[in-house]
């Protein structure tokens, strides 16, 4: 069962929509015989009008009261305004979810649906993803959740939620994996020519560039610094350039960005290693050079533990599509 927001589906929205219905709702008979049963509940009735700009509303011949029963309940998202103003989601969905799940379904949220399954409760005391962008406002609202921003998804068991966009797929792919075994979901994943299992987790994608607030003292000094990361930068020299101590920049920089100097550095260089990556085609010796992390193993350990691959990996997902000048001909 796929829940679908009868109050008007923006269109952004559609993707996590479709990734169930295109892994579970076209029968594969050459794969698996029988396959999925796939149905999509409307949490009420349909309206005509959608209060997105861009959105839609689905006719659907389910309801909410059909979730009980379903082996397998699918929440794709939840409305923006349910995310990022608070408003509260419909009660008749949350006790749905509720009922389903004391039925016996296994339940799954892919991006923002994980705070219709943390509003149900049923991610307390589990550890569960959600797109980068919105974690952060998931641990806020549900401390009892274990956010991890790092992964992709996680499989809790009975329990599954996923990262936004794409790693709807992964999550569906791994469903699949799960319930029909390993060669059935690469002969799927193949069909639909996307990698059966990506390296890495949503780290790779999180933007560790620093907060526009950097504050208006600093803003001069870490502007220096983001231009000198080749340089063996310590918290002594980001402190003596702003002419403060090593305690007062300490206490500023984590105001400001959220972060401590050390991390704060690191995130730069990283950041500059990314670029790197992305837009030359520099061995990854060089690499580290320029961006301060020193030698390519010291990079490819940074790397694994902060990205969750290797630099190589990285480039490899993040192709450079901008060619490098030519030089004229003699």
């Amino acid at each position: 069962m796929v829940v679908v927001e009868d109050i008007g589906v923006p269109s952004w929205d559609l993707y996590e929509l479709s990734i169930p219905c295109t892994i579970f709702g076209k029968p594969q008979p050459d794969l698996s015989d029988p396959w999925y049963d796939l149905r999509l509940c409307s949490t009420g009735e349909p309206q005509d009008g959608s209060p997105h700009g861009t959105g839609l509303s689905l006719r659907t011949p389910y309801g909410l009261d059909d979730l009980v029963g379903a082996d397998t309940v699918i929440v794709p998202s939840v409305p923006d305004p349910c995310v990022d103003e608070g408003q509260p989601l419909p009660p008749a969905l949350i006790t749905a979810l509720r009922r389903a799940y004391d039925a016996g379904a296994r339940m799954v949220s892919l991006c923002t649906g994980a705070f219709a399954l943390a509003e149900a409760g049923l991610l307390d005391g589990r550890r569960a993803t959600a797109h980068w962008m919105h974690t952060a406002q998931l641990a806020e609202r549900y401390p009892k959740v274990q956010v991890d921003d790092s992964v992709l998804y996680v499989d809790d068991g009975d329990v599954l939620t996923s990262a936004g966009l794409t790693a709807g797929l992964d999550l569906c792919l791994h469903l699949v994996r799960r319930d029909l075994g390993a060669h059935v979901a690469n002969q799927l994943a193949r069909r639909m020519v996307v990698p059966a299992h990506r390296p890495g987790g949503q780290a790779q994608f999180i933007d560790l560039s620093v907060p526009t607030t950097d504050g208006g003292s600093l803003a001069p000094v870490l502007e220096w610094a983001r231009t000198h990361l080749d340089q063996p930068l310590t918290v002594e020299d980001l402190a003596r350039r702003a002419a403060m101590s090593p305690r007062t920049l300490h206490r500023r920089l984590q105001a400001a960005t959220g972060t401590t100097p050390l991390q704060w550095l690191l995130n730069q260089r990283l950041g500059r290693a990314q670029s790197l990556l992305e837009s030359t085609d520099l061995p990854i010796e060089k690499v580290g050079e320029l961006s301060g992390l020193g030698t390519a193993n010291n990079l490819r350990h940074h790397f694994l533990k902060q990205i969750g691959v290797s630099p190589s990996d990285y480039r490899r997902a993040f192709p450079r599509t901008t060619p490098e000048p030519t030089r004229p001909a003699d």
